[in-house]
C-alpha cells in the first residue's frame, strides 16, 4: 500500500509532534496530545490529525528503536556461532531498552495502535526465539531456559538499571555488566571431566 507524501507543512508539523513526544518521553512524562500540542505550539487539532491517541504516538517515537533493533536482529541470525549471536541480540536489545524510554511501555503494551509496531514486535520475539532455540541446540545454554523467560529477565535488568542506575551516561555500562553476570548463569555447564 502507497501513502501519498505530506504536504511540506504538514511533514514539519508531524515532525515537530514527534520531537516534542520524544523530549517528553525521554523527561519521563506522560504523553497528552493537549500538552504536545502546546509544547509544539500547534492546534490540538493538528496533533489530532496525525496521532489518533497517545499510544500511536508513542508507537511513533518507539519505531526507530524499534527498526534498529530488528535490524539487529537480522544480523544477527546471520551470524554462526549460535552463543555469539544470541549474545549480541541480548546485548544491543539492553542496551535500547536503557536508553529508550519509549521502548519499555511500547513492547509491554497488550495491544499496538500502528500495524507496523505489530510487525516489528513479532519480528523481536521470533528472532529472540530463534536465537535462543539454535543456542540450545548447539548446546551453549541451559536446557531448562524457555523463550518465554527471556523477556522477563531482561525487563529485571532494565528495571534494576533504573533503580539503581547509574547516571544516565553509565546507563549502559551498568547494564552490560548486569547482563554478563545473567549470561554466565545462562551458559551451559562444562561436561564434568572434559
Amino acid at each position: 500500500m502507497t501513502t501519498t507524501p505530506l504536504r511540506k507543512d504538514a511533514a514539519r508539523n508531524w515532525e515537530r509532534i514527534v520531537a516534542v513526544a520524544r523530549e517528553l518521553v525521554d523527561q519521563g512524562a506522560a504523553l497528552q496530545l493537549n500538552d504536545v500540542a502546546r509544547r509544539a505550539g500547534l492546534g490540538v487539532g493538528t496533533v489530532y490529525r496525525h496521532f489518533a491517541t497517545p499510544e500511536a504516538l508513542l508507537e511513533t517515537v518507539a519505531t526507530p528503536s524499534l527498526e534498529a533493533l530488528a535490524a539487529h536482529g537480522g544480523q544477527a541470525l546471520a551470524d554462526p556461532d549460535p552463543w555469539h549471536a544470541l549474545e549480541g541480540f541480548l546485548t544491543r536489545t539492553l542496551e535500547v531498552q536503557v536508553t529508550d524510554a519509549s521502548l519499555a511501555p511500547v513492547t509491554a503494551a497488550p495491544e499496538d495502535s500502528l500495524p507496523r509496531t505489530t510487525e516489528l514486535k513479532a519480528a523481536l520475539w521470533s528472532t529472540g526465539r530463534v536465537l535462543l532455540d539454535r543456542a540450545r541446540t548447539a548446546g551453549a545454554v541451559r536446557q531448562d531456559l524457555a523463550p518465554g523467560d527471556l523477556v522477563p529477565l531482561m525487563c529485571g535488568i532494565a528495571y534494576a538499571v533504573d533503580v539503581h542506575g547509574a547516571a544516565p551516561a553509565d546507563r549502559v555500562d551498568t547494564a552490560r555488566r548486569y547482563l554478563a553476570t545473567l549470561l554466565e548463569g545462562l551458559r551451559a555447564a562444562a561436561p564434568a571431566g572434559g
